[in-house]
């Protein structure tokens, strides 16, 4: 495919795309309702269906019975564990392997020129963005997202918490399956936006953003605490009357999920003709930027907050003055 019908590229070889980035067309005033029916089959493919769709293998293949839940067997930890890390390691290393390591699409659609790889910095572990990335998601995140897993399926099985069924409750669990989206975004944006603060965002959220040009190593390399905080929108299914299958889709759906927006490419080619968009170009500027596009645009929250940022021109002066007006007040402050 030729990238440059789609966008341009500059003297570094950073590629952005022609159209500025959009928000989903929910949550707006007056309604668009004809916009949210062309726009709706994204709301499910690829990726919502199929995160929904693991969630039941995993319900199905992967977890023992109830009463074997009921509890904390070594056993059935240890096997969770290994199926969680052999899925991520399948699922992200197909973007790794496809896109920066055979580079099969060249630098197509790539948003940074720069190939992470080639670049090494004293903020990673052993200066390797990729051996860091690793290290952080193997190390602690996998630990973090079965042990979130554990919890929750144990707290099912003993009755700690209501378990509504399909049988009876079949027209609200599918409701709430539909907004399963919408409380990761609710709850990303509110965990993102509290750590860039600035004792959270040094301490804390620095982490994440030391990968500046983001791969897919990059999506779940974070800080224990941000990890904990981040995979942690599955614990609202404790609190909402819910079933422990959409709360394994709400976990998939951040932990898997967390991939598309740190892919690096706008467009992933299957051939010369079919591509899969990535919806990465929000979250791509975040790391740009650092201070804009804390939500992934499915709900308007940036635009609501003045921090929104398209990748246009309009976009950049918008984001400078934000800047400028920040500044006028931090030294209004210090006199």
């Amino acid at each position: 495919m030729d990238d440059l019908q789609y966008g341009t590229r500059n003297k570094r070889g950073d590629w952005a795309p022609n159209e500025p980035a959009g928000t989903a067309p929910l949550f707006v005033f007056p309604p668009r309702p004809l916009a949210v029916l062309k726009w709706l089959p994204h709301y499910f493919l690829p990726y919502n269906l199929l995160f929904a769709l693991s969630a039941v293998a995993w319900w199905r293949f992967v977890l023992p019975d109830v009463e074997a839940m009921k509890t904390l067997s070594v056993g059935w930890i240890l096997r969770l564990f290994i199926v969680n890390c052999a899925a991520l390691l399948v699922f992200f290393g197909a973007f790794e392997l496809r896109l920066y390591i055979l580079r099969a699409q060249g630098n197509r659609f790539k948003y940074n020129g720069k190939w992470p790889s080639e670049q090494k910095s004293k903020a990673f572990f052993f200066e390797s963005q990729n051996i860091d990335n690793l290290l952080r998601t193997f190390g602690t995140g996998m630990p973090i997202w079965t042990a979130i897993e554990v919890a929750i399926l144990y707290a099912y099985a003993n009755g700690y918490v209501p378990w509504l069924t399909v049988a009876e409750h079949p027209a609200y669990l599918f409701c709430l399956a539909l907004v399963v989206p919408i409380i990761h975004e609710t709850h990303f944006f509110l965990l993102h936006r509290s750590i860039h603060w600035g004792p959270l965002y040094k301490w804390v959220h620095s982490v994440h953003h030391n990968s500046v040009n983001p791969s897919p190593w990059s999506s779940l390399s974070m800080h224990p605490v941000e990890q904990l905080g981040y995979l942690g929108v599955a614990f609202w299914h404790l609190i909402i009357p819910s079933n422990p299958l959409l709360a394994l889709y709400q976990l998939h759906y951040a932990g898997l999920g967390a991939i598309p927006g740190h892919v690096g490419f706008d467009k992933v080619e299957l051939t010369e003709d079919i591509s899969v968009d990535s919806h990465a170009y929000i979250h791509y500027l975040h790391h740009k930027y650092f201070e804009v596009n804390y939500g992934d645009g499915l709900i308007p929250f940036d635009r609501w907050f003045g921090t929104f940022h398209d990748g246009s021109k309009d976009g950049e002066a918008r984001m400078q003055a934000r800047y400028e007006k920040k500044k006028a007040r931090a030294n209004a402050a210090a006199k």
